[in-house]
Order: structure tokens, then C-alpha cells, then sequence
């Protein structure tokens, strides 16, 4: 039987950069030849989640969304709008950051859909943080001497959205890689505004739980986090607010490892994906390194 994979994304009107990540993922794994087909779609651009199932001829799909937390959009928004009709949220058993997949019948195309939880609460995202890490600071063994933090949207509409941020600062910690990790918010305690006096480390790195750059990660943080007072004129890497410097990475979403993060939530749902997570992963390390 052949299968598919649709990667479904938020997208963005005023932001033409915010698909970007979901394409250059889909690259990746369409090289990898992993899918018969590979296919992407948004909520705010086209193609459209509504036509997504209609845009595949295999008959066994892999839905996997592209976002960092559950709640109202994987749990509602694409379920109904790619109608999966049989579609319950208990499915997923998930205490907020735990949901794998649900495999169900979408009836009006006549195709059995695996519906996967998002990729930014699959475990492998935290191999992506430590990879955003050595991206920014040019160093596969960076850890010793410096702090991380991972930072989140915060909001008091989704819980889930906090609990993924302290899930993986909480896996990273128990690594014992980084002297320091800290869960920072932009909408709640505690606050990257003020990221240097929640680290005794010299050195920070800084890397948004953000699938694609955009307003936030773009003009808010650094602004926030005062290593620019205007983000139009850009910002050192590092650079220095108050004694401590500040390893800014911008949104991991970007980071080419992430290709494998939508491979592994695949694999789980039972996709039959071969050796093409080995050789994402090796072309993904390989590009940070390049």
C-alpha cells in the first residue's frame, strides 16, 4: 500500500517567511524517499488543511502538524477541517505534552488517516534545541560553561503551551550537558525580558520553541531581552546585556534537524520509513556543521 505525508502548518498572511521551514522540512524528506508522497498545508495560506487529503492519491496517510504544543488547532482546527469525522481528543490519552497518534477513516476520500501529535512535544525536539545550540555558537560540544534557555509564547488560552517549554527544558536538564536550563516565557513568569538574571553562566543561549521567525522571534525577544533597541538594525551574535552574553538562535523550527522530528512521529504511527531517519538525521547534523 503506499503512503503519504501531509505536514500541516499555521502559515501566515502578513509573514511570507512563516512557510518556509514547512517546505524546506518537506525537501528533506521527500529526498529522503521515505513517502510516495509528500505533501504541505496551512491554515492561513494555500494549499488549504480543507483540500489536504484531496491533494494525495495514496490511500494511507501521515497528517503531522507542524506546531509546538496541543490545544485548540491540533485538537480542533485540523481535525474538523481535514473532516475526520470519527476524531475524539481522548484518542490521544495525552496529559498535555504525551499525544502520539490516532488512526481513523476519513470517509469522504476514502483514505485511513494517521493523525500524529505535534512535533513540538515529540521527545527528538530536544535533540533539536541542543542542535539549535551548536548551530548559534559554532560548536558540536558546547555545554560546559554555558546556560540555555528555551523559550516558549506563553499564554493563559493554551496550558499545553507552557507545559511543552518545561517538558524539554526538563529532559535537557537531566542531560547534565549545560550548566544551566531555564524554561522563559514572553507572556508570563518568568520573562526573557529579563533572561540574564535567571543564569549565573557567562554565556547564554537563547533559542525560541518557535517553528518559524517571525514577529516574535524577530522583533519582540531580542527587543525584549535588550540586545537591540531596535530590531531593524539587527543584533550581535553574541552580544553583551549586562555582564552576560547572549547567544540569540532565533526560531529552532528552523534548524534542518526538525525534518527528522516529523520523520519519528511518522515512524510511531507506524509509517514504514526505512533507513530515511538515519539519513535525515546524518544531512541535517552535517548542514549545522557545514
Amino acid at each position: 500500500m503506499s503512503q503519504a505525508l501531509v505536514i500541516v502548518a499555521h502559515g501566515s498572511h502578513l509573514n511570507p517567511g512563516s512557510s518556509t521551514p514547512t517546505y524546506d522540512h518537506a525537501d528533506r524528506i521527500r529526498a529522503s524517499g521515505a513517502f510516495d508522497e509528500v505533501r504541505e498545508a496551512f491554515w492561513k495560506e494555500e494549499p488549504s488543511f480543507r483540500e489536504a487529503l484531496r491533494t494525495v492519491a495514496a490511500d494511507e496517510v501521515f497528517v503531522v502538524p507542524l506546531f509546538v504544543s496541543e490545544g485548540y488547532f491540533t485538537e480542533q482546527v485540523i481535525p474538523r477541517e481535514l473532516r475526520l469525522d470519527e476524531w475524539n481528543v481522548a484518542a490521544w490519552d495525552s496529559d498535555g505534552t504525551s499525544a502520539s497518534h490516532a488512526t481513523l477513516e476519513a470517509e469522504d476520500v476514502g483514505k485511513t488517516v494517521h493523525y500524529c501529535g505535534p512535533v513540538g512535544t515529540h521527545d527528538a525536539m530536544a535533540d533539536v534545541l541542543v542542535q539549535r545550540a551548536e548551530s548559534i555558537t559554532d560548536d558540536p560540544d558546547v555545554g560546559e560553561g554555558f546556560g540555555l534557555a528555551v523559550v516558549g509564547h506563553g499564554t493563559e488560552r493554551n496550558e499545553n503551551s507552557a507545559k511543552a517549554i518545561h517538558y524539554h527544558a526538563d529532559r535537557l536538564r537531566e542531560r547534565d550537558r549545560f550548566e544551566e536550563v531555564r524554561a522563559l516565557f514572553m507572556d508570563e513568569d518568568p520573562e526573557v525580558d529579563d533572561v540574564e538574571e535567571f543564569f549565573e553562566s557567562d554565556d547564554v543561549i537563547v533559542v525560541p520553541l518557535f517553528i518559524a521567525d517571525g514577529f516574535h522571534t524577530q522583533e519582540d525577544i531580542p527587543e525584549d531581552m535588550g540586545i537591540t533597541d531596535d530590531y531593524r538594525t539587527g543584533y550581535d551574535v553574541p552580544a553583551e546585556v549586562g555582564g552576560t552574553r547572549i547567544w540569540y538562535a532565533g526560531a529552532v523550527g528552523t534548524e534542518p534537524l526538525m525534518a527528522d522530528v516529523i520523520l519519528e512521529r511518522t515512524a510511531d504511527a507506524g509509517a514504514d520509513v526505512g533507513e530515511a531517519i538515519d539519513r535525515v538525521r546524518a544531512d541535517a547534523t552535517g548542514a549545522a556543521g557545514d
